[in-house]
């Protein structure tokens, strides 16, 4: 299960929803009723180090 960001376009609230990566379920606001949309943002996951990048494949000179 995985948790998504939803926002709802009538009264500006903005809450998470638990819910399978594969499903699409319609989300309705718990404040006023009305279809929510899903929010999507960047990931928080930064590849730093040794092995992430292509100049880390080549020989030292």
């Amino acid at each position: 299960m995985a948790r998504y960001d939803y926002k709802c376009p009538e009264c500006d609230n903005t809450f998470e929803v638990e819910h399978p990566m594969n499903a699409h379920p319609e989300v309705d606001c718990p404040k006023c009723g009305a279809q929510a949309r899903r929010v999507f943002s960047a990931s928080g996951i930064v590849f730093s180090g040794s092995g992430f990048y292509n100049t880390d494949q080549k020989g030292k000179k």
